[in-house]
């Protein structure tokens, strides 16, 4: 009886209760690490060099140098159609249709991740783009020209936001494969073509991925539509996406 007591003690602990909690939500604090913590921190860092020098990396020249020694005409065609392809104006008539469908589906919780990810998304790469006033290269005669701010891209954002919305709606099915890895060929097509066309620096590129990524998966660890299957503890039904999880019910209860 006294080792019951004492194994009861010791599980109320402050230092047991800390290392159940890390063996329970392992998955969810690597996560947490590494796909919004380390994204937001490069992007960070990104973001005060070039605030600080607006000529951006010693890498960036010569980047935009090499990929445009392999211009020629039917490349151009490609990387026209690929911006076309790329633009946000693209991916929100997809998402929209998207919406629509787990609307009459009636998946409130994909839903709200789709809609809080990708308008976030839209709403970060217009801060972004006024705060900073990064002006785009200029090393040569853009055949498909821009004329707003370049940092961070809106194409790789849009990008990397569409396909990680993607990739987690359909997570619990094998489509997820190919989601990702069709949408890892679509995020590396569009930001060469970004490239080939002139209109972005490689630092451009990749703050637009990391901050992306930080956002998207950040929001994805709130709102959870990767985790929305899971049984119920007093029926055989499962619960569908308009039943709160178990912790957002005790929330909600404790407020």
């Amino acid at each position: 009886m006294e080792k019951v007591k004492t194994a009861y003690k010791e599980s109320q602990s402050p230092v047991s209760f800390l290392k159940n909690l890390l063996i329970a939500r392992w998955r969810s604090l690597l996560l947490l690490l590494i796909g919004v913590y380390l994204p937001l921190q490069i992007f960070e860092i990104l973001t005060v060099k070039i605030w600080e020098n607006q000529a951006g990396f010693p890498w960036d020249v010569p980047i935009l140098l090499t990929v445009h020694s392999t211009a020629n005409p039917q490349l151009d065609v490609l990387a026209v159609a690929l911006a076309i392809i790329g633009l946000p104006w693209t991916a929100i008539a997809i998402l929209g249709a998207i919406a629509l469908i787990l609307l009459l589906q009636k998946r409130w919780r994909s839903l709200a991740y789709l809609l809080t990810a990708s308008v976030g998304s839209i709403i970060i790469n217009r801060t972004a783009k006024e705060l900073m006033h990064r002006v785009r290269p200029q090393l040569w005669q853009s055949i498909a020209p821009e004329y707003s701010f370049a940092f961070p891209s809106a194409h790789a954002m849009t990008s990397i936001t569409l396909v990680v919305i993607l990739l987690f709606l359909t997570w619990a099915s094998s489509w997820r494969w190919l989601v990702l890895m069709f949408g890892s060929l679509y995020v590396i097509a569009i930001a060469w073509c970004r490239l080939y066309l002139g209109v972005h620096f490689p630092s451009d590129i990749l703050a637009g991925w990391m901050v992306a990524l930080g956002w998207t998966i950040g929001v994805s660890l709130i709102i959870k539509p990767y985790g929305t299957k899971a049984k119920s503890v007093d029926s055989e039904r499962p619960e569908d996406e308009t039943t709160l999880l178990p912790e957002e019910r005790k929330l909600i209860t404790e407020e």
